[in-house]
């Protein structure tokens, strides 16, 4: 049987860094207030000429070199973003361009912050069909151009990053399953109100910002991350015990927390890291592997289980062996 492995990852965070002191001055916001609401202390943002594909370029640079692979290796590209460069071409492409790969198939997948996983989860199924040998897979996003900075109950949220993973075949247990949903009924809890084929043409939607219930957001979260990462201990007869790492969407410390204790599951025993960044959509969950991976504490053979939850609302689990 062909499983997918990740033979590499890499993550990138701009330059600039938000503390939350830095949100006081702007905003009627407190530092105390924001970590004890979100867990965030600070945030990274990109510069006004970065956009979201130079942030994938640099995370895909160090995924490369972790996973010692070429740009002649790579035979599929796959992002996950919900703040791409352009309307079209896809970044994906404008990513394969500037890497110097050519020819192979390059898109991107629009999940918000479950896009990574419903990536990743493409990806296994093009390498268990034995379409692809080495592909590379992306979650990036730049929020802070969406967000109200007004706002004080989004813009203390939100960040810019991206992570990456080169993905292979392997006979050697890797992902051994992945679970994803969607129910677009939830979609006035946590939208952007502007799009190609709405308002887009019309003036001042330069004023659109991030709307979102938070306590309503919240409750549906837990709830349904819960279920997923249920749904994926159930289907290969796992008990929760056994999980070395539970790397979760890092949205909100508190949905972490609460989804953690739904599950049985010990905090000392999942990867946090939304105090760092912020939410990055869907940059959060192969940024916080990657930093699993650097400090040690991720290892090969590692029972982890990944975790998202996002606007639509959609969402998605995967379980592998690392």
């Amino acid at each position: 049987m062909i499983y997918s492995k990740i033979a590499g990852t890499g993550r990138y965070l701009p330059a600039r860094i938000m503390t939350n002191a830095d949100l006081e001055k702007i905003v009627d916001t407190t530092d105390e207030w924001i970590r004890t609401r979100t867990g965030v202390e600070r945030r990274h943002v990109a510069a006004e000429d970065q956009t979201t594909s130079d942030l994938c370029v640099e995370a895909a640079v160090i995924a490369m070199e972790d996973a010692g692979v070429t740009a002649d290796d790579i035979d599929l590209i796959v992002v996950g973003t919900t703040s791409p460069d352009l309307i079209f071409p896809n970044i994906a492409t404008l990513v394969q361009h500037r890497l110097g790969i050519h020819g192979c198939p390059a898109f991107s997948i629009e999940a918000a912050c479950t896009g990574f996983l419903y990536a990743l989860t493409t990806t296994d199924k093009f390498i268990r069909a034995g379409e692809t040998k080495c592909a590379l897979v992306i979650g990036a996003e730049i929020i802070t151009k969406l967000v109200d900075w007004t706002d004080r109950a989004t813009c203390v949220l939100f960040g810019d990053g991206a992570g990456a993973v080169i993905v292979k075949p392997s006979e050697e247990a890797g992902i051994m399953s992945c679970h994803l949903g969607a129910d677009g009924q939830y979609k006035e809890l946590l939208y952007y109100p502007v799009g190609a084929s709405k308002d887009l043409h019309k003036a001042g939607v330069g004023d659109s910002r991030i709307l979102m219930k938070g306590n309503e957001v919240f409750k549906v979260a837990v709830r349904t991350l819960g279920k997923v990462a249920q749904e994926a201990l159930d289907a290969n007869g796992i008990d929760k015990d056994d999980l070395d790492w539970l790397i979760p969407h890092q949205a909100n410390l508190r949905i972490i927390q609460a989804t953690a204790k739904r599950l049985g599951i010990p905090m000392e025993k999942v990867i946090v890291t939304v105090q760092d960044h912020g939410n990055t959509s869907a940059a959060s969950v192969p940024m916080a592997l990657d930093v699993g991976v650097r400090d040690g504490r991720i290892q090969r053979g590692h029972l982890i289980l990944l975790e998202a939850f996002g606007g639509g609302f959609t969402w998605g689990s995967v379980l592998m062996r690392y």
